[in-house]
């Protein structure tokens, strides 16, 4: 990281009274999780489908559902265990440890769909899952129940295969197959009511800034272009509000003129700033 670069975050950080977090798939590496980035990425992870000769983009459809729901369920199965087994890194402590001390407080925007924030301590009503989330399902069948937790139950997956060999969950209104509510590539059946929920606080949170004239310090990690919804996002956000961007990518650091990008992990990032931080109390 460049040094320049790290002291003006610092400095932002540290005299900023909000903070907005931009949250992509580069965040959940630290904990464990596999990077997707590429089909090489997702192949290293689960080489099954590299002797299939099946993508991400191939993988993460709706169709399976209906064709094949003991392979769409392998797929997520084994996504719902992992996510649920692995435990946040400490790079969220230390956000949420910068929300607290934010006067207007902290509001998360996330394309992950692991649940790492909630499991993390932060409140519910401070995310955004603009993708969805993989603890919340949905019927298949569109019975009209709306969107229900998942159940505590583990999926059963074959890791020789990576199809689901036990129970599939299943619609606790009508007993129809159950699906993930996760936006997939292809998706016209997935129900936007639990996210939409979450964005219409995300913007009364904006709004009550904007009528504060409180400038938010927007802290983007992980966010690629290959899906740049959380890039878009934090750029357009940082530029309405007049705020700093951060934008914290071991790959992809590059930023508008007169904003701050780090090269670096979000854990390795995130304890470097705070070390600082903690230094100027």
């Amino acid at each position: 990281m460049e040094e320049k670069a790290l002291a003006r975050a610092v400095e932002s950080i540290a005299m900023a009274e909000a903070l907005l977090i931009g949250a992509g798939a580069g965040m959940g590496v630290d904990s464990g999780l596999p990077d997707f980035r590429g089909s090489s990425g997702f192949w290293r992870a689960y080489p099954v489908y590299a002797r299939l000769g099946l993508n991400f983009e191939e993988m993460a459809n709706p169709a399976w559902f209906r064709q094949d729901p003991q392979m769409a369920w392998g797929f997520y199965g084994h996504r719902l265990n992992l996510y649920r087994s692995t435990i946040p890194h400490p790079g969220f402590q230390i956000l949420q440890s910068w929300g607290e001390r934010m006067p207007a407080g902290i509001f998360i925007f996330t394309s992950n769909v692991d649940g790492q924030f909630h499991q993390a301590g932060f409140k519910p009503e401070q995310i955004e899952e603009v993708h969805g989330a993989i603890e919340w399902l949905q019927c298949t069948r569109n019975c009209g129940i709306g969107i229900f937790p998942a159940g505590p139950e583990e999926i059963e997956v074959d890791l020789e295969t990576m199809r689901a060999t036990g129970p599939l969950p299943a619609c606790p209104g009508c007993a129809a197959l159950a699906r993930p509510n996760i936006l997939m590539f292809n998706d016209w059946d997935w129900d936007e009511s639990r996210t939409r929920v979450q964005s219409q606080r995300r913007q009364t949170w904006l709004e009550s800034l904007r009528q504060s004239r409180t400038r938010p310090v927007v802290i983007e990690i992980g966010a690629g272009t290959a899906v740049p919804t959380v890039r878009y996002f934090c750029e357009e956000i940082a530029q309405q509000s007049g705020g700093t961007l951060i934008r914290i990518n071991l790959r992809q650091p590059a930023v508008p003129a007169g904003q701050i990008g780090l090269e670096a992990g979000a854990l390795d990032a995130l304890q470097k700033l705070d070390e600082r931080l903690q230094k100027l109390k």
